[in-house]
């Protein structure tokens, strides 16, 4: 199990995201069952349907997508540099990824795809971490963080896109 960080382990931006998680909820748990709900909310839809950008200038429902698996790989990626002793890490620039992706000429099952994938990926790593390893504390985008904070905040970026693409692209 890992538990939930401490407000000195993150910097303000990811606490948005470590906030949405609960302190009795489990975070491999959410983890794994958003990998259901990905899997259940895209797949079945057509690359038509994936276009779909709920205003002019937002990203469509594949670049959401995309999106969600480039972070997905970049905080477990963070937690495990961290976890094996790196101590500094760069940031990244979402807007410029999903610029550079060309996540909209992909095909969205091939995305669902992608993102299960790495999301299964990112439960192994988690899930072998050990309690030490757990409050190892590096620097990403210039700023503390520790690795259990990245778990959280992986759970937590996705449970907050989830919550838009409810409220702004109405798929539920």
């Amino acid at each position: 199990m890992i538990s939930k960080p401490q407000p000195d382990e993150y910097a303000p931006q990811p606490g948005g995201y470590i906030n949405l998680i609960n302190n009795n909820e489990d975070v491999l748990e959410i983890l794994q069952a958003q990998t259901d709900i990905i899997q259940h909310l895209f797949y079945k839809l057509s690359n038509e349907q994936a276009m779909y950008a709920y205003a002019e200038g937002k990203w469509t429902l594949k670049q959401v997508l995309g999106h969600l698996t480039d972070t997905d790989r970049v905080f477990s990626f963070r937690a495990f540099c961290f976890a094996r002793g790196q101590a500094e890490l760069p940031g990244f620039d979402q807007d410029v990824y999903v610029n550079n992706a060309g996540f909209n000429s992909r095909s969205i099952q091939e995305l669902t795809d992608e993102f299960i994938a790495v999301r299964k990926a990112t439960l192994c790593f988690f899930r072998s971490v050990t309690d030490e390893q757990q409050t190892r504390r590096g620097i990403a985008s210039g700023h503390p963080i520790t690795v259990r904070a990245l778990a959280y905040a992986a759970a937590g970026h996705v449970r907050y896109h989830l919550n838009l693409l409810s409220e702004r692209y109405g798929i539920r």
